[in-house]
């Protein structure tokens, strides 16, 4: 059985949650907490561009 890739109008926050993983596990390429509102789309879209 294949895992489904999460939605990309999840937030990181939902993401966290419903994984149970503790808040800030998600990180920015810097190092710092990303925003718990920010949607998992972008990030795909920024790691595309870089």
């Amino acid at each position: 059985m294949t895992k489904r890739k999460t939605r990309s109008d999840c937030t990181v926050g939902t993401l966290e949650k419903k994984n149970g993983l503790p808040p800030g596990t998600i990180r920015n390429k810097d190092g710092r907490d990303t925003r718990s509102d920010k949607k998992i789309g972008s990030i795909r879209e920024e790691q595309k561009k870089k």
